[in-house]
């Protein structure tokens, strides 16, 4: 019993991340299966064939490029807005900003299907054709949300006296943005950015409501599972994962660093300097 209290929360976590992980590993593992039938469910035998013509099915490359260019469109306009807005509702005081904040997480709190019939009913009464347009538009929504909250969890311990020195050696708005400010937060955006993709790239629900004529990824593979999921799906589903570790990886390094380049800025035993003569008379210029 001592040592299952001791070694309780480890065992705990290892449980949750084979729970994530187990039915990514099956996906990775069957992508090298050569069933005998329309239906990938049972292990007949080890062949790298659907590996080596991964691409070959035009339906599926035309969905998952669909998908690729729906998500990355949605990724940047969603992180330009998102990280403006999080810099908005954290570095300035205006009227609205509560309800702001409130309509912010409105969306991570509504049911898909409901974000997805409302912009669909917003389409029809404006007359909207459904189609590669609506898809962006409904994406970008949802994506907003996900990168405010993480770029603003970045920007609230943020130590603005940094940019007070950039301030005081001559830098103006802008290249304190661009050069300090911009740099510190960038794992913070990078992670939203990441977050967003990779909603858009599984998003269902909402795209199923909007889509009109286009097909995404999640779409065909919906369409398929009722004939038969071709296992060149498994293939690129796990190609997508190990893109996604390595892009996490790249984050987290990225954010190593920007801590390290926050903490060597102010020397150790010494605390941040207050806003001097300069960065007042350089504010009220």
């Amino acid at each position: 019993m001592a040592w299952l209290r001791r070694n309780g929360i480890r065992i705990y976590g290892a449980l949750a991340i084979a729970y994530m992980l187990i039915p990514i590993v099956v996906i990775a593992v069957f992508s090298f299966n050569d069933p005998t039938g329309k239906f990938n469910f049972t292990w007949n035998g080890f062949t790298l064939e659907h590996w080596e013509n991964a691409f070959s099915l035009p339906a599926l490359n035309e969905a998952f490029v669909t998908s690729l260019v729906l998500a990355a469109l949605a990724t940047v306009v969603a992180t330009i807005f998102g990280t403006l807005i999080a810099l908005a509702l954290v570095r300035y005081e205006f009227r609205g900003r509560g309800p702001a904040n409130i309509l912010i997480v409105l969306p991570l709190a509504t049911p898909e299907v409901v974000v997805g019939a409302a912009l669909l009913s917003m389409f029809v009464y404006f007359e909207v054709a459904r189609g590669f347009s609506t898809l962006l538009l409904a994406h970008i929504m949802f994506s907003i949300s996900f990168v405010v909250i993480v770029v603003r969890s970045r920007l609230i311990g943020f130590d603005r006296s940094i940019e007070e020195a950039a301030r005081d050696l001559g830098a103006g708005s802008f290249e304190t943005f661009r050069l300090v400010t911009l740099p510190l937060i960038m794992p913070g955006v990078l992670g939203g950015a990441l977050l967003a993709f990779a909603l858009s790239l599984d998003d269902f629900v909402i795209s199923n409501f909007n889509s009109g004529r286009e097909e995404t990824f999640p779409l065909f593979i919906f369409g398929a599972s009722q004939r038969g999921i071709p296992v060149e799906v498994n293939v690129i589903a796990t190609m997508l994962f190990v893109v996604t570790v390595i892009a996490m990886i790249f984050v987290v390094r990225q954010q190593r660093r920007a801590e390290a380049l926050a903490s060597a800025s102010v020397p150790a035993g010494e605390s941040a300097p207050g806003p001097g003569p300069g960065a007042l008379s350089a504010g009220s210029a």
